[in-house]
Parts: C-alpha cells; structure tokens; sequence
C-alpha cells in the first residue's frame, strides 16, 4: 500500500480537514489546522505531502520522526499541526487497514465511554445561567465558561469581584453535582492569579485553565501553590519537551490538542509522561468531528484521562456544526454526559464528503479577535 494524494479542505466555522488516499482505496481523515492560520497549515502540509507521496502510510512513527525532525528547523505550532493532521489520517488508514478502532491499536479500550463538557460562554456575564440551564437540559454533568473578558496586568477590586460573582451564578443555577471549569485564556498575570484564584475556591471549581500565558509556565507552579483549586494547563503546548517542565509544577490537568500537539502519536506520549506525575488529562477540542474522534480514542486507551471538550452545538459553528459532518451523528452525540466508546475501524467516524465539498465553497479566513484594555494597549483574548 503506498500514499497517492493529500488534500485539504478549509470548512467553516474555522476548520482545515485533511484527506489522505492511498492505491488501495483506503482513506484516512485528519484535521490538522491553526485556528485563524488554516491557509498556513494547508501550505505546510503540502510540502510534507511532497516526502510522504508513495510511502507505505502504515509506517507511522518513521513518518512522525521524519516529518518533526528531519528537518534543521523544527517545532513551533505551524509544523506541529500539519503533523498532528496527518498523523491523525494515518492512524485512521491504520485502524481501516486492520478492521479495528485506534484505540485497539493503542493497547485496548480502558473505559467504556468517555466524559465530556459544554462551554456555556462567560466573556460577557450576561445569560451565564440560562446557558448552564439548557447544558443541563442537553444531559450534561459538567460545563466550562470563560469569567471574563479583557483584564489589566493588576484590574480592580469591583473586576475581581466580578469574576467571582460569574462564577458563583453558574454554582448556584447547576448545583454541586455538576461539576464547573473555569478558563482565563491566559488573561490573568501571575500576581491577578494568586489574588483571584483563592476567592474562586468556595465555588469548587474541577479545574482553572489557562490562568497565565504558557510563555510565563515556568511560574505557573506559583499559581498552582497558591489555591486549592486544580490548575490546567496545555492548549498551547505541542510536544513533551513543552509538557516536561510543567509536569512537575503543581497542575493537576493537562490539556493538549490533538490537532496542534503531533497528533494521536504524541498525545499518546504525553499522557503516558502525564500519568507518571498524577496528573490528569483532558485534550483541548474547540474544533471539528476529526480533531474529537481523535481525542476519545485517546481518551478510551489512557487511564488517566479526566474529560473531553467538544464543539458540538458551540456558538460559533452555527449552520456548520461539528455533527453535520458525519454520515452517521449518533457515533459522537453524547448521552448522559458521556460519548460512547467509538468501535468503528479506524477514527470511528464516516466523513461525510458531499457536506465537507459543499462547505469549503463556505469557508471563511477567520481571525483571532483583536482585544485592548481601556488604555489602548493589546489585551489577551
């Protein structure tokens, strides 16, 4: 079996897929895409495509090794995303060619279904529980907000306050059997952190993420030491030697992406680093079918895995929803809180290639919002 063809296909609402095809008819899916950089990442997956073109695809790992590592530059987001599409395709040919799930390849299924989490907004407080309300309606046992919007390195006491207040809304709309994430996309500083994250503990949160910008990871144990609330990190880190400092640091989730962290190879390799240090994962998936079909068979081999986030129904995918690029809904819809475990060969999923035709004909270059304080100065969105 030999790889013929790479293509890739921009989707809204802000997405990249990636379809591999080989000379024996088998297909793989990948979702390799830089939110806000997708036409970036095409072009970087399309030089690989000139080394992998008439490889034999099952040679995952050589492929991995040569794709981040042979050449003199490496790293960085652009190149680790075109990698984690492509591998996440070749691990779904892998699964395809073997007539088994991903996860079987990975060792065995260690749960039977896999928990997951709706975001319910928070940038602006306003409709906070009535979003958590309909979470709940949808089965739901655990939502994630954002607690606020633009910050100063050091904002008053009334914005402290109105942090703590969102999130004391969302407690007492869900009760204490559900559980809350509360994620700061990094707008906090260190010092912002140790002042808020302590107000935010009679609340219990399951997790903080993203307190502080990964540039400043090497302080995040300072975070971590100064609550009892558990810290996540990751979303911005792409391989292990991102994740090895901060492993020892004091967080208790890591979060990387399976479409920005190498793929379904390194994710694997970073929760296994994860484990050694009790700490939990939980991948970051603001993204599409493929990125979170990727996710849960990571999330089915590794016993150390907390919860998965997923887009399905998220605002900004209004009339291009995660689901309705899938020949079959029902393998990703959750039930109770919880997806199932996905048994198909290969990713789990059937791509629905009329839809995802139709779509890029959609597509749009989405940006990352420009956000700044009230002094003009550039804010973290």
């Amino acid at each position: 079996m030999r790889i013929t063809a790479l293509r890739t296909y921009p989707v809204p609402p802000r997405w990249l897929f990636l379809r591999i095809d080989t000379d024996e008819g088998v297909t793989g899916w990948g979702e390799p895409v830089v939110e806000g950089r997708a036409r970036t990442v095409a072009t970087a997956v399309e030089e690989l495509a000139e080394y992998l073109v008439g490889k034999d695809p099952l040679c995952i790992e050589d492929h991995w090794q040569v794709l981040t590592k042979g050449a003199f530059y490496r790293g960085g987001v652009v190149l680790s995303s075109a990698v984690a599409g492509i591998d996440q395709a070749l691990w779904d040919i892998a699964g395809k060619v073997h007539g088994v799930p991903v996860h079987a390849l990975l060792g065995g299924p260690v749960r039977d279904r896999v928990r997951v989490y709706g975001w319910i907004g928070g940038d602006e407080p306003t409709s906070l529980a009535e979003a958590a309300k309909r979470r709940l309606d949808d089965g739901m046992t655990a939502v994630k907000m954002n607690a606020s919007a633009q910050l100063r390195l050091i904002d008053t006491a009334a914005e402290v306050q109105a942090i703590v207040e969102r999130v004391a809304t969302v407690r007492e709309t869900v009760g204490p059997e559900v559980d809350i994430a509360v994620d700061f996309h990094g707008r906090l500083t260190v010092p912002m952190s140790r002042r808020v994250l302590p107000l935010l503990e009679p609340y219990l949160p399951m997790f903080v993420e993203e307190p502080v910008v990964p540039e400043v990871s090497d302080r995040i144990g300072e975070v971590a030491a100064a609550t009892s609330v558990p810290i996540a990190t990751g979303e911005r880190l792409y391989s292990r030697w991102d994740f090895r400092p901060v492993l020892g640091s004091g967080v208790a989730v890591i979060q990387p992406d399976l479409s920005h962290a190498g793929g379904i190879s390194e994710v694997r390799r970073i929760a296994a680093m994860a484990e050694a240090y009790d700490v939990a994962v939980a991948p970051h998936c603001p993204l599409g079918p493929i990125a979170l079909a990727a996710s849960l068979q990571i999330g089915f081999a590794t016993p150390n895995y907390l919860i998965q986030e997923q887009s399905i129904g998220l605002h900004y995918g209004e009339g291009f929803d995660l689901l309705d690029y899938l020949v079959d809904r029902s393998v990703l819809t959750h039930r109770d809180g919880f997806i199932d475990r996905l048994d198909r060969p290969g990713l789990g999923i059937e791509i629905d290639e009329r839809t995802v035709e139709r779509a890029t004909q959609h597509a749009t270059d989405w940006r990352t919002p420009i956000w700044r304080r009230d002094d003009g100065s550039l804010a973290e969105w």
